[in-house]
């Protein structure tokens, strides 16, 4: 398993030197500033690989770009309206270049509107670290009482809108406009640039767009893309709903292993694979971490591990991010479950035996407080998550773990 870290660029207040001192062996990183459905064209793909692969003070790093994420799907594709051919056409010619530059796996994903939805970008933990946090009771406080979506109050349990109403009644001017704000934060690229009104657009546009028929978007648009990837040798990942079930009146297609299974059946081919996020999938009790390994195994491309405590029975409740051997996902059982499937590869002599894994998310904890990072993404709270991570690989991967 190839232990990787993601990187936002040369903005990312956690930098390359950084990278190096966790003892990263490669990076996850994108064109965040392309605009999406535009080409990546060979000189900015290069100037991203010469970044990674310089240190501070100008040497060589020894640090590649080995996986992209993400190569974004635009919202015309997901709707097929506007331009979304075009993207189509941008879309494939993005990864013969990605493919001329020696990267070959891409993850990406098709959520609708919401790339991810948090309610609490930074909640207090007990030990004084924070992290991420969905609160099903204010996300329903945002959708009915600030959103003021039509149908909203009808998509969650009376319960919880109870509860939620009472919350808003207490809720204070700077909470909600917080609240928003951590909502909106799961647009792309617009946490400073969506209005509500932004919001409720892009949702009104999917008014007549069910399950179904996103599906049968998703399916057109791997048709498409899938058959190129398979002709260049390239690994193709989309990575699951976060969180995994429906939010704000929107369809959700990439919430369980049956999704999957759906759309991997839909365009057999092996470059039509899977992210993995552990994190992401285990926020639903339904979803078998480690048997979706052992069942899809041979076509997941990449691994996000992190974890999630969930914190309400059922499969649409509040959850926090963990720490990434303390959440309800059993992190050692999945880590030896891909351990086997690398065993298969290497058995049928499979050229991507290796499955690239990052340590998704981290608590900010110590140095992290005051470093301010991308929010799930600081410094020290993911090393120690890649620590335990590769603790739990090196353990079960020595000899006298056969014994």
């Amino acid at each position: 398993m190839r232990q990787t870290w993601r990187w936002f660029g040369p903005n990312d207040l956690v930098q390359i030197d950084d990278m190096l001192q966790a003892g990263v062996e490669g990076v996850v990183s994108a064109l965040h500033h392309v605009p999406t459905g535009a080409v990546w064209t060979p000189e900015e793909i290069a100037r991203r690989q010469r970044e990674i692969a310089t240190r501070k003070d100008g040497s060589p790093s020894g640090l590649a770009w080995d996986v992209v994420e993400s190569l974004p799907v635009s919202e015309d594709v997901k709707k097929q309206r506007g331009e979304w051919r075009e993207h189509i056409a941008n879309y494939k010619t993005s990864l013969r270049h990605l493919k001329d530059a020696g990267i070959e796996t891409i993850c990406y994903n098709f959520m609708p509107v919401l790339d991810w939805t948090r309610t609490d970008l930074a909640y207090r933990l007990p030990h004084g670290g924070t992290c991420m946090r969905f609160d099903v009771y204010d996300f329903a406080a945002f959708d009915i009482f600030i959103l003021e979506r039509a149908g909203s109050r009808e998509s969650f349990p009376e319960a919880v809108v109870a509860v939620a109403e009472e919350r808003f009644a207490t809720m204070t001017e700077a909470r909600k406009v917080e609240l928003a704000g951590n909502v909106v934060f799961g647009l792309p690229g617009a946490a400073e640039h969506f209005s509500l009104d932004d919001v409720r657009h892009h949702l009104g546009e999917y008014g007549d767009i069910d399950e179904a028929r996103l599906r049968a978007h998703f399916i057109a648009f791997l048709e498409e893309v899938a058959p190129v990837a398979e002709d260049l040798g390239m690994r193709l990942c989309c990575h699951p709903d976060d969180p995994p079930f429906a939010l704000l009146g929107l369809p959700r297609i990439m919430s369980t292993e049956a999704h999957y299974k759906a759309l991997m059946d839909a365009v057999d081919l092996p470059a039509n694979g899977i992210t993995l996020c552990s994190g992401s999938l285990g926020a639903r009790a339904d979803n078998d971490l480690p048997g979706m390994m052992d069942r899809l195994g041979d076509r997941v491309h990449f691994l996000h591990l992190r974890n999630t405590t969930r914190e309400m029975e059922g499969l649409s409740g509040s959850f926090h991010e963990a720490e990434h051997l303390g959440g309800d996902t059993d992190m050692v059982a999945l880590i030896a479950a891909a351990l086997r499937e690398e065993k298969r590869r290497r058995e049928t002599g499979r050229s991507d035996a290796s499955i690239p894994f990052r340590p998704d998310h981290g608590q900010d904890i110590l140095d992290d407080l005051g470093r301010k990072a991308q929010p799930g993404y600081p410094a020290i709270g993911r090393l120690k998550g890649l620590a335990e991570l590769r603790g739990v690989l090196t353990a079960l991967s020595h000899p006298a773990a056969a014994c």
